[in-house]
């Protein structure tokens, strides 16, 4: 398995499992829904974490991205429902 593959498969596991642990929080279902808002929600828990200026102050590195990932997710579904 090449490196971008690993990459790949890692950076959709942490969005699947964003995804969950959002739809656990504010609702939701499906695996599709949950990956893409997982997806989207790394994106954008990335960009809110980075322009905040918040740091959590975890060394793993693995977790700090599910954590952003999961704020992110929930800050979609939630804007989504307000949008719909």
């Amino acid at each position: 398995m090449s490196m971008s593959t690993q990459s790949l498969l890692i950076f959709l596991l942490i969005g699947l499992v964003a995804g969950f642990l959002a739809s656990l929080v504010v609702g939701g279902g499906g695996l599709i829904r949950c990956l893409l808002s997982g997806i989207i929600g790394a994106f954008v828990g990335g960009f809110l974490f980075n322009a905040l200026g918040i740091s959590l102050g975890i060394e793993n590195a693995l977790v700090v991205q599910i954590i952003h990932a999961t704020v992110g997710a929930i800050v979609v579904v939630l804007i989504a429902r307000a949008i719909a």
